[in-house]
């Protein structure tokens, strides 16, 4: 039987066009993020099961790959649950492996701490235009600030990327934690509905008030559902809202010192998937996407599920498969890239020749441009038409004499 071609459902190969856009791009996050003071650092692709099944990632918690116990620890003829055959899996995010990471290592680190991680993840989602079941992340993360001033420059550090990329007129949706529960609770909610609650209130943009609602009415009673969703009537003033929250100092500066093309928003509906956010919540939203592009939020409260003392965290997540796939869309160049040379040489070439060939070829590379050598093809107008479609605008041919 014949071996398979394609990849893996949800996975993709990476074409070097593709690859390298997707270089640039990681280059200019990484100097970009380095000039706000983020220090890279790099995470194991595998976890604990048990951390991975800590009940902080919500619904990605089922999404989870899990990888089977290896040796004499795997014993299937006294397995009767799936726990007793795995110990780890593939990390679904980055925030976790993070969060054990500092809880390791906050001794040898500054404070605060400003990380950059930028890496492969794994969920096993239905795959989508933008979504894949392996991907990249991108995140930012500020350990060890209770104020909001982390908040303000992970906005700032993020848009500034987005900006340098020609992206204009994004929103940056934001909420807290705090005043979602502070409505839920006003309306009559016990912190035990929270979760479902917000599930389904985070499906507004896409079902609308009036689904909300219907989706609300099957689960609760019709006084608390109407006094809840009374709070998000366009006619309730935001700052009451946002009152006693860090919201409008953050939506304030930001938008005094931002030197990309967007605005902040404050908007109460936004949720954000995971459960272990605790405070200011945000989220990318692009007309061009048509959805989210990058989201985070305040989680102060998952490092001390490491430590037994909680730590101030928050963090920011690009999402990096969906900018390059909109710069692909867009028909994106890398700027400023290397004048690729390709030297074509007949295919018997005496040494001594082949040598000054090599040599001429090193020139070139020292030089600054890319250099490709290659025996010229029978096809030598075919073999020119692909070399010039891959960028290499200078092609020379060189014979034996």
């Amino acid at each position: 039987m014949a071996l398979k071609k394609k990849p893996v459902n949800g996975m993709k190969d990476i074409l070097p066009s593709e690859m390298a856009v997707r270089m640039y791009v990681t280059e200019l996050i990484r100097k970009t993020y380095a000039e706000f003071g983020f220090s890279s650092i790099e995470t194991p692709a595998v976890e604990h099961i048990g951390n991975l099944l800590s009940k902080q990632g919500g619904e990605n918690e089922k999404l989870i790959f899990k990888i089977l116990k290896r040796g004499e620890k795997l014993d299937l003829s006294k397995a009767t649950t799936e726990e007793n055959v795995t110990d780890s899996g593939l990390r679904y995010d980055l925030t976790l492996p993070l969060s054990r990471y500092y809880a390791n290592h906050m001794n040898e680190l500054p404070a605060p701490f400003k990380a950059l991680q930028i890496g492969s993840v794994w969920r096993a989602d239905r795959p989508q235009r933008g979504r894949f079941r392996q991907f990249t992340q991108c995140d930012i993360d500020i350990l060890g600030d209770p104020s909001y001033l982390a908040e303000i420059e992970l906005i700032l550090a993020t848009t500034t990327v987005l900006g340098k990329l020609d992206f204009h007129n994004f929103t940056i949706r934001i909420n807290d934690r705090k005043i979602l529960k502070a409505m839920a609770s006003k309306a009559g909610f016990e912190p035990a509905d929270y979760g479902k609650v917000f599930i389904i209130l985070d499906k507004m943009d896409k079902i609308g008030l009036e689904g909300v609602r219907e989706e609300l009415l099957e689960s609760y009673p019709e006084e608390k559902v109407t006094t809840y969703l009374a709070q998000f009537d366009e006619n309730v003033d935001p700052a009451v809202l946002m009152e006693g929250s860090p919201l409008p100092e953050i939506i304030s500066v930001v938008d005094k010192v931002k030197t990309a093309d967007f605005r902040v928003m404050f908007d109460p509906t936004l949720v954000r998937g995971m459960s272990y956010y605790t405070g200011p919540i945000f989220e990318i939203a692009m007309d061009e996407f048509g959805g989210s592009v990058g989201g985070g939020g305040r989680y102060d409260e998952m490092i001390g599920k490491f430590t037994g003392h909680d730590t101030p965290a928050v963090g920011f997540s690009i999402g990096f498969e969906r900018i390059i796939m909109l710069l692909l869309e867009r028909g994106f160049e890398v700027p400023d890239a290397k004048e690729k040379v390709a030297f074509l040489i007949e295919k018997k070439m005496p040494s001594e020749r082949l040598a000054d060939v090599f040599a001429e070829a090193q020139k070139e590379r020292d030089a600054g441009k890319a250099v490709w050598i290659s025996i010229m093809k029978k096809n030598k107008k075919f073999q020119k038409e692909q070399l010039a479609q891959e960028g290499y605008t200078d092609i020379r041919e060189f014979f034996a004499e």
